[in-house]
Parts: C-alpha cells; sequence; structure tokens
C-alpha cells in the first residue's frame, strides 16, 4: 500500500512515493518550470541515479500525468498499477484559524482552503491545483490536507496578537501563523524518541535553517511562539527575505525610491536576507566560502544570519522559563557546522557545552553537546514528507502510526 503525498508550487510539484507498511521512501522528484518553456521531471527511485524527463507541461494537471507515468515505468517505476496508490497526502501551506489539524479533503474543506487564499495568496491556489490534478487523474481516491499552519495553533494570544488595534484581527484575522509547522513539530517529536527527554515538562527550542528559516519555543509538546508571522517573511533572516524590520524602513523606502506595493512585496521577499546583505548569494555554502575568501559583505551575512538566531534562542529561553533541549534542522541546520558553532557560542549559561568533534560529524541525526552539558542540543534531519504520509494514513485508515521511532 503506498502513500503519494505532494507539495505543489505555483510552477512546481515536488512529490514522494512512501509505503505505508514500512515507511520506506519508494521514490522522490519534482517536476519544475510547470506552464514554461523547457519543463523538468526529476526522479529517483532507492538508490537508484535520478533521472530527468524534458517537455512541455502547461498545467499542474498534465505535472501530475508525467509524475504518474514514470512511476508506473517498467525501468523507473515503484508500481505496476495505479490502484497501488491508496491515498495522496497534500502539503497545504496556510489553514487559518479554521484547521489546528490535518483533514480529509471533502467539498467543504476544500472550499475552507479557498477561503484562505487572501492569507497565502502565492500558496494556496497552487495547493488546490494540486488537489484539483488528483481529482482528475486518480479519481475515487481519498486525498488529506497537511498545514503547515495547524502545529501553531496552539499559541496563546499573548504571542499571536499583534499590537494593533484589535479590530483589525478581529475584521481580518491580521495575527501570528506561524509556518514550517510539519518539521517543527516531526524533529521535536523526533527529539522525544532519541533523547529520553520526556514530552510533559519539556522545554525545548527547534531550529528551521534553509532558504526559509523559523524556530518555535515548544513546552510539552505544544507550540508556543514561532518566529514567522502572519507570512513567512518575519523573524529570522533568510535566503532571500529581509526577516524582522520596523515596519516604517519600508514606508520610507517606498517614499524615496518610488516603490509600488508589488515592488516592495519583491523587495523584502526576493533581494533581501543573506542575498541582499551579501550581493553574492542566497546560499549560504557560497557565503561562507566568500567569507573565507575575505569578502566583508559575506562575513556580515554571515554574522548577522548567526546573530538573529542566538538572539531568538534567549528570547525563547526567557518566554520557556529555561531550555531542555535545542534542535537543529533544515538544510543549512543540518549541513551547517559553523553556523552551529557561532549560534551556540557563549551559550554557557543556558547550560550548552558543545561537542566540537560531534558537530563537524556530518548531517546524520546525533546530539552535538558534551555529556556534562546540561542542556541538550540536537542535529535531526527534518521529514515532512513521513508526517504528511503518517497522517493521511491516520485519517484514511485510522492507524495512529504505522512504525515506531
Amino acid at each position: 500500500m503506498l502513500i503519494l503525498t505532494l507539495n505543489c508550487g505555483s510552477s512546481s510539484i515536488k512529490y514522494q512515493v512512501i509505503e505505508a507498511e514500512t515507511e520506506a521512501t519508494r521514490a522522490v522528484g519534482t517536476v519544475e518550470r510547470i506552464g514554461m518553456s523547457g519543463a523538468i521531471l526529476t526522479h529517483k527511485r532507492d538508490f537508484e541515479q535520478a533521472i530527468k524527463v524534458t517537455g512541455e507541461i502547461l498545467d499542474h494537471a498534465q505535472a501530475l500525468e508525467y509524475i504518474l507515468g514514470v512511476l508506473l515505468s517498467k525501468n523507473h517505476g515503484v508500481m505496476a498499477e495505479l490502484n497501488e496508490i491508496a491515498a495522496i497526502g497534500h502539503r497545504v501551506v496556510h489553514g487559518g484559524e479554521t484547521f489546528n489539524h490535518s483533514v480529509l479533503i471533502t467539498p467543504k474543506v476544500y472550499n475552507e482552503i479557498r477561503d484562505t487564499i487572501e492569507l497565502a495568496p502565492l500558496h494556496n491556489p497552487a495547493n488546490l491545483k494540486g488537489i484539483d490534478a488528483c481529482s482528475r487523474n486518480l479519481p475515487g481516491k481519498p486525498q488529506v490536507a497537511v498545514f503547515d499552519t495547524a502545529f501553531h495553533q496552539t499559541l496563546p494570544e499573548k504571542a499571536f496578537l499583534y499590537g494593533l488595534p484589535y479590530v483589525l484581527y478581529k475584521r481580518h484575522k491580521i495575527r501570528r501563523y506561524g509556518f514550517h509547522g510539519t518539521s517543527h513539530f516531526y524533529v521535536s517529536n523526533r527529539l522525544y524518541s532519541i533523547s529520553g527527554l520526556e514530552k510533559e515538562n519539556s522545554k525545548v527550542i527547534t531550529i528551521h535553517l534553509g532558504n526559509g528559516c523559523s524556530m518555535a519555543a515548544i513546552l510539552n509538546g505544544l507550540s508556543q511562539d514561532t518566529s514567522m508571522g502572519f507570512t513567512p517573511l518575519e523573524g529570522l533572516l533568510m535566503g532571500t527575505r529581509s526577516g524582522d524590520l520596523d515596519p516604517s524602513t519600508i514606508l520610507f523606502i517606498m517614499n524615496k525610491e518610488e516603490l509600488s506595493l508589488s515592488s516592495a512585496n519583491t523587495l523584502l521577499n526576493k533581494h533581501s536576507g543573506l542575498m541582499g546583505i551579501s550581493g553574492v548569494s542566497s546560499d549560504m555554502r557560497e557565503i561562507i566560502q566568500e567569507m573565507e575568501n575575505g569578502d566583508k559583505k559575506a562575513k556580515n551575512a554571515f554574522d548577522i544570519f548567526c546573530y538573529r538566531v542566538k538572539k531568538y534562542i534567549g528570547s525563547y529561553a526567557a518566554a520557556l522559563g529555561g531550555v531542555d533541549a535545542i534542535v537543529f534542522t533544515g538544510g543549512i541546520g543540518e549541513n551547517a557546522a559553523l553556523v552551529r558553532e557561532h549560534v551556540l557560542a557563549g551559550m554557557e549559561f543556558l547550560g550548552v557545552k558543545l561537542d566540537k568533534e560531534a558537530n563537524n560529524n556530518g548531517p546524520k541525526e546525533r546530539k552535538i553537546t558534551t555529556k556534562s552539558s546540561k542542556t541538550q542540543v540536537w542535529v535531526v534531519p527534518t521529514n515532512e514528507e513521513l508526517v504528511i504520509a503518517r497522517d493521511t494514513i491516520k485519517i484514511i485508515f485510522g492507524v495512529q502510526k504505522i512504525v515506531n521511532d
């Protein structure tokens, strides 16, 4: 029995095929440049080399046709017939205040996701296209929506309300929603399984660092605060996003540079962050390389990035009344030992004693603090697709979890 997971962007689809009984990943892939010339499907099965297929892929429905075609192919497929797919799990970016957990997609749920489009105009329409594509290509197969925002629906009002007139929250639902919830949920629960830390009475800070970056303060397994806000723009410095910013700054820039709302939005989301400060790249690997070559702006970008994370750790430790464990995940969090070292430098006052050898010992799951460290720090590779598959299995078949961690 196979679960197909889909993560649909405006011009892309990321997919995985996961075996329900063993939770083994049978295939992974992406379709890029949907609706543009030279669309590319990249597909990888088990431990084989990835293959690439190019073609004119006009929309998400056609992209899914390509995906299903390669999954059924004799040389690169993982199934003999489509009936082996038991269900489809979709990553849906925004569930607003309506969804605090994953749900079976019904016409009512579909309309409620559509109602949140104004909260995520770049993401939710694409997620709906993925649902539509499955309805067309896999008719009758149950589909489940897994929301990026759901894990953070336990935030208290003191954490999710902004210092704006309350009527704006009531009228337009302007509040902190938070994102990367599936990742924060997975790595925090994985921590409880491998560290010996009990979920009850635990204080955990999770740090997801990639092109997009966010952190969460988690008390007894429940999210209490998170760095991303009404949109994914707030919080940490990111690949191309500014993160925290005095709101007056963008008004000043718009006036001086005569920017439209659209141009200002592009400036903050596409041309800021690591890219904006360094002028080199949004990729931390290239930032570090240029910094080590003596590039001053690259060093500024690196230092600001690490400082923001350090500052949030301090604020979340204060909010939680202490911290038992810190978890790094995401492309940067899992792979950039130098980032972790700089973030954790000087945190002995929080009981952190870094084991430099463990920190430098590859991207695998491991503890990177010494035995005498009062606060544990872990690297835990995230697996959002597994969460999507598990939630899909739970909702469709009533099975909480197929395989224990």
